[in-house]
């Protein structure tokens, strides 16, 4: 299966997920790769799985064993690809916001909430939440995805595993947030998903099977902000694809397929920024 930034093979009881170069701005997949990309999204995702595993159990069976016929392409995929678990996956994104930003931001200047959640009168673009929220989102096939309640999230998988959900995504995000701000990086908010593991022992309810998967708290899931260049009332130097987003914004493109082969500069401003992001959360240079 092609997704718009990992290639997923089945192996019958586990997944092989392999995190390309390409780079998808405004859900367009654009022409032009980002180098080493993929190996920042796998190896961040790695590094937090390890980091946070005492919180919740993760899908990650291993980074370096391939099954054949993977295994004589090895070199290609060394870095960049994950064998994980399979499990059914969760129809809600678990978002986590400690700022007001984003779509967050849009709910809170129209309604004063940000997913039916009341928020105090008078904050600006990028303000720090007096404490994290939990804002999930269903699943869109196409389009953006849409901000729900919680209890629309608890209709959809149910009370219990809502709760759950709720209670790992915001102390994955505490632990991360305390993490990186030491190191330099605000976590603005982040997007979790959860699965459930297949063949659940009788008596065991979804909630006991519950395990964090798809990728851990990258530049693709995450709003990464520079701490020391943090100015809340508008948009924040970030660690991510912002460099692209600018970049077609100014070239005035209709956000509509095909998308526009990027110039090098563009590129290489990107590929450093994803770099950065993992050498500072990581405590070392990319492999």
């Amino acid at each position: 299966m092609r997704g718009k930034v990992r290639d997923v093979y089945d192996l019958d009881d586990k997944l092989l997920i392999v995190a390309t170069d390409r780079l998808s701005a405004f859900d367009v997949i654009l022409p032009t790769p980002i180098p080493d990309k993929g190996r920042v999204l796998t190896q961040l995702s790695l590094f937090w799985f390890h980091l946070l595993k005492d919180v919740i159990p993760n899908h990650v069976v291993s980074a370096t064993d391939f099954p054949p016929p993977f295994d004589k392409v090895k070199d290609e995929l060394a870095g960049r690809s994950m064998v994980v678990r399979k499990t059914q996956p969760l129809p809600i994104e678990c978002v986590v916001r400690g700022y007001v930003s984003g779509s967050g931001w849009k709910d809170y200047r129209t309604t004063g909430k940000i997913c039916g959640i009341p928020l105090p009168v008078g904050l600006r673009e990028s303000d720090r939440l007096p404490e994290p929220i939990f804002t999930p989102a269903t699943k869109a096939t196409n389009g953006h995805d849409e901000n729900i309640s919680f209890e629309r999230a608890a209709s959809l998988i149910g009370k219990e595993l809502a709760e759950k959900v709720r209670a790992v995504s915001l102390e994955i995000y505490r632990r991360a947030a305390a993490y990186a701000e030491p190191r330099g990086v605000l976590l603005a908010d982040t997007k979790f998903e959860f699965g459930i593991l297949y063949h659940r022992a009788h008596g065991r309810s979804a909630a006991d099977d519950l395990i964090w998967i798809d990728e851990a708290l990258t530049p693709d899931s995450s709003r990464f902000w520079s701490a020391a260049q943090y100015n809340p009332g508008g948009p924040q130097a970030s660690f991510d694809k912002q460099f692209v987003r600018d970049y077609l914004e100014r070239m005035h493109w209709a956000k509509t397929p095909p998308g526009p082969e990027l110039p090098p500069e563009v590129v290489e401003a990107t590929r450093a920024k994803y770099r950065e992001a993992y050498r500072i959360l990581a405590g070392r240079e990319l492999d």
